[in-house]
């Protein structure tokens, strides 16, 4: 019998029926999430080009930037990912390098790329701030697109919701650790199928991403330090991050406990970046005061 592929929208009436995967090329599977991935990346990578143009830069410096932060942001996103699920791989270590399936955390990859960022700025001796100011349009479009992976693989939604977008899946699609009780007590069933009916929380944070990308496009021109722009990226991030993690299912917990690591860290970085954002600005007003007094 073939699998019910469908993912219903039940609320706002929408049905898209035998959903799959992936694609056959060839006889190679090749996952939507990877299609998607990449599709993001390269995407994002032609909005940092344009934003560099926008703004007076030599686009030529991110064309050298993207291989190393494309690499980085890979690697780094599934060590992020490995070390808070570790025992997914624990008995088969070589599971670790099949990113077909899923298994990023876009966390590891911001760090990851922050770091690489850092690195190349150095070597170039070029602005750190503004490469991020630069490059955070396209981390941002990456995000967005990005996460409709996770739409394809089933996978990042939240609890039981029977809110305007909430999303109905295939039980049976789904893997077993990420259906809570919550879940199972909503059960429903459509033609003898039994379906889920979840928040879609990667939709809530592709929404979200895109709001903060035209924000912060419409923002650029008016920025008064370089770096200002990847702070309201931090910010704005962490802060939609710290809710929507809070719906998940799937959360990766710091170990021994019970609580979230992305949203400890959403926390952190945007009490962090703040407390940056206010110390920069004020000193900025009192420079300001002093010329003005001179």
């Amino acid at each position: 019998m073939l699998l019910d592929t469908s993912i219903r929208f039940p609320n706002l009436g929408i049905e898209i029926g035998q959903l799959g995967t992936g694609i056959s090329l060839f006889g190679i599977e090749i996952a939507y999430y990877g299609i998607i991935i990449a599709c993001g990346m390269l995407a994002g990578f032609y909005l940092v080009e344009w934003q560099a143009k926008r703004t007076g830069q030599q686009k030529e410096l991110y064309l050298d930037f993207a291989i190393y932060a494309i690499i980085a942001s890979i690697v780094g996103a599934r060590l992020y990912y490995v070390i808070f699920s570790f025992d997914e791989f624990k008995d088969d270590l070589l599971s670790i390098l099949n990113l077909r399936t899923g298994g990023l955390a876009i966390y590891g990859g911001i760090i990851a790329g922050v770091l690489a960022g850092i690195i190349f700025t150095k070597v170039k001796k070029v602005s750190f701030a503004l490469l991020a100011d630069t490059c955070s349009v396209g981390l941002l479009l990456g995000q967005i697109l990005g996460r409709w992976g996770n739409f394809f693989n089933r996978e990042a939604f939240g609890g039981y919701s029977d809110g305007l977008l909430a999303m109905q899946i295939n039980k049976a699609e789904v893997a077993s650790s990420n259906i809570t009780q919550e879940l199972l007590d909503h059960v429903v069933r459509i033609k003898g199928i039994e379906y889920i009916q979840v928040h879609p929380t990667f939709l809530y944070e592709s929404l979200w991403n895109l709001i903060l990308l035209i924000l912060i496009l419409l923002y650029t021109k008016h920025k008064k330090f370089d770096g200002e722009l990847f702070i309201f990226y931090v910010i704005g991030y962490g802060v939609g991050r710290t809710w929507i993690e809070s719906l998940r299912t799937d959360q990766l917990l710091l170990w021994g406990t019970n609580l979230a690591v992305s949203e400890l860290l959403s926390i952190t970085i945007v009490i962090v970046a703040i407390g940056i954002w206010i110390a920069k600005r004020t000193k900025i007003g009192k420079n300001k005061e002093n010329k003005n007094r001179q």
